[in-house]
């Protein structure tokens, strides 16, 4: 993870999450903040969803963006819809175009972590590492290791 779109990815991703959870929050108190929640129960599971596969990307695996993308999908996805379809009729309200806003980043998102793990040169089963390869990959090191070793035989009575 060390790459700078790799941490942009999980930065906007954790600033979203946050933004659900205060937007969670606030409807169970009662508090309209000016985005509705689709649904409540749904809500919570994915926020729980989010961070297991924030878990995953952090670790660059696939299957992690993947649950993120699917996730999204199916629960901003309807609700996106929705929402463009009150948009395309005409009505005007700030309430509806902040969900819009809302829900249109909560479907880019997930196709931006995805990219960032499809196109991801650096994720390999053996990635190099500058710190350690020295070490763990040099064999002329390995062989002066072994001919000190050999040289030094000292004799048990």
């Amino acid at each position: 993870m060390n790459k700078l779109s790799t941490w942009l990815v999980i930065l906007f991703m954790a600033m979203f999450w946050l933004i659900r959870v205060v937007a969670a929050f606030t409807s169970s108190i009662g508090i309209d903040m000016g985005m509705s929640i689709p649904n409540m129960n749904y809500e919570i599971v994915l926020l729980f969803i989010t961070l297991l596969s924030m878990i995953l990307i952090v670790k660059r695996k696939m299957l992690g963006g993947l649950i993120y993308l699917v996730s999204y999908l199916l629960y901003f996805g309807p609700a996106l819809f929705n929402t463009i379809l009150g948009v395309m009729e005409g009505s005007f309200d700030v309430v509806l175009y902040t969900n819009l806003l809302i829900y249109f980043v909560a479907i880019i998102i997930p196709f931006g972590v995805l990219f960032d793990l499809l196109f991801d040169k650096n994720k390999q089963k053996n990635p190099k590492d500058k710190k350690t390869d020295w070490f763990y990959k040099n064999e002329n090191y390995d062989r002066e290791v072994d001919e000190r070793a050999d040289k030094n035989n000292y004799r048990t009575l």
